[in-house]
């Protein structure tokens, strides 16, 4: 990255330090934060979950998940692993109901 640009994150970083010297601002983003803290703009989490609603009602948005294994139980948690240590899972793989 250049010095002094932005980086948005999304998820932890393993050494935020790397971005000090060239001055990169990092900028968190935590869907949970106004709920979690109880912000003074909470109410913006109904208006941000009510879009993301529409736009998956409107197929603006899709899923990422390819493939569900159900009931949640040792045999499917251990397929859906090998599938993940394969290396050649796009997108997302769920496990579902107890049972």
């Amino acid at each position: 990255m250049a010095p002094q640009s932005r980086l948005g994150v999304i998820d932890s970083l393993p050494d935020a330090s790397l971005f000090m010297r060239k001055s990169i601002s990092i900028h968190w983003e935590l869907m949970f934060t106004r709920p979690l803290f109880n912000t003074a703009d909470i109410a913006e989490q109904g208006v941000l979950l009510n879009e993301v609603s529409r736009l998956l009602d409107s197929k603006v948005l899709r899923t990422t998940l390819t493939e569900r294994f159900s009931p949640i139980n040792a045999e499917n948690l251990k397929r859906a692993h090998a599938l993940v240590e394969g290396g050649a899972v796009r997108g997302k793989i769920a496990l579902e109901s107890f049972r």
